[in-house]
């Protein structure tokens, strides 16, 4: 999340969004996220910059709205139960949208739990990501701290990943991914603060980061986290945000938000530390329409990331070969039973595209 969300988000959204003010589309159930009959496909506009990008989004391709209303959608995640999950930032909660259900709250508050008036645009959680064991984790962002559900349900026992880094509290943690290994990578810029930036009196650590934690997956539940292990392995990038890893892990991408914007890949080594930083997808100083946000690859290695004025997509020899425009975008996840769907959260919208390759499934083998 960056300070460009505050270019359309109203001071006044900081009031707590209530279901009502949700209007969702229904859809079918069934391999294919279609809308009923009576609903108008929209034909989108790509950005078809090499050809490569005709192999994966077809040319008769439509895009559907399944849920709008909101102020700032985050955080999608496609569930075993058929169901999309995302974080609502602005009013702090956290919402499920369902084929035949359209979108219900799951949890709210989801990030800062505080009594008093935040007094910041951005109070609730951020991305999520399931582990091996098909736990839910999440990217506290207000909260400034990683944490996990035993199951995916409120009332499940929640353990605590991460929320410090050499005894200071990390910044608010942004977007996360695990390894095959079991640990579980994130990043850490100060957008879920306050002021969202490095001079907010709140922020303890001099650097928006990029962590590793060893063994997360095997962390016992409503254990405290061993915080002498966690692992700082990123520390020049201003705005690091969303992040991921290429289908055989031997990358890690991370995307910095502002001043500039970029992306990075990584070569990951044989102990989850990185090196070989190498920066592609250059788009310039951040100019309010967007910026470069979460993102994920499909099967054959491309990358689909929020961008300036939509999802930028990257071959895997990193080239630009094509953009879904939409606006601002803050984040993508594959869904469907055969995951070639792509759900995109722009703003206060949903959406869905059917595309040709399917994308990584979140809960990596070990």
């Amino acid at each position: 999340m960056t300070r460009r969300r505050n270019t359309y988000l109203l001071l006044g959204a900081l009031a707590i969004a209530s279901c009502s003010e949700l209007i969702a589309v229904s859809f079918k159930s069934g391999n294919d996220i279609m809308p009923p009959s009576a609903q108008v496909a929209i034909t989108p506009k790509v950005a078809r910059l090499d050809p490569a990008i005709d192999q994966l989004i077809p040319t008769s391709s439509k895009i559907f709205t399944i849920a709008s209303g909101m102020q700032w959608t985050e955080g999608l995640l496609w569930l075993p139960s058929g169901k999309l999950i995302f974080a609502e930032i602005p009013s702090n909660s956290i919402r499920l949208w369902s084929p035949s259900g359209g979108v219900t709250l799951f949890m709210q508050p989801s990030g800062y739990m505080g009594t008093e008036p935040y007094n910041g645009p951005e109070p609730g959680s951020n991305a999520m990501t399931l582990d091996a064991a098909g736990r839910l984790t999440v990217a506290g962002h207000a909260q400034r701290d990683v944490f996990r559900f035993d199951r995916i349900a409120t009332d499940a026992r929640i353990t605590i990943l991460a929320d410090t880094y050499n005894g200071k509290r990390l910044n608010s943690p942004n977007d996360l991914v695990y390894k095959s290994d079991g640990s579980l990578y994130f990043t850490d810029p100060p957008y879920g603060l306050r002021r969202q930036s490095d001079a907010d009196p709140a922020k303890e650590l001099q650097v928006n980061g990029v962590y590793r934690i060893p063994g997360a997956l095997k962390q016992k539940s409503g254990t405290s986290p061993d915080r002498a292990k966690l692992q700082l392995l990123i520390k020049d990038l201003p705005r690091p945000n969303g992040i991921a890893f290429s289908p055989d892990e031997k990358y890690l991408y991370v995307d910095n938000s502002e001043p500039e914007m970029f992306w990075m890949r990584y070569a990951v080594q044989p102990d989850g530390s990185l090196s070989e930083g190498k920066r592609f997808g250059n788009a310039g100083i951040y100019a309010h329409k967007g910026a470069p946000d979460g993102m994920k690859v499909d099967e054959l290695g491309n990358i689909y990331s929020a961008g300036p004025g939509g999802v930028w997509i990257f071959s895997p020899s990193l080239k630009h070969i094509g953009t879904i425009e939409l606006g601002p975008v803050g984040n993508v996840a594959w869904g469907g039973d055969d995951y070639k769907t792509l759900f995109i959260a722009a703003g206060p919208d949903i959406y869905s595209i059917r595309l040709n390759v399917a994308g990584v499934h979140p809960q990596p083998s070990h």
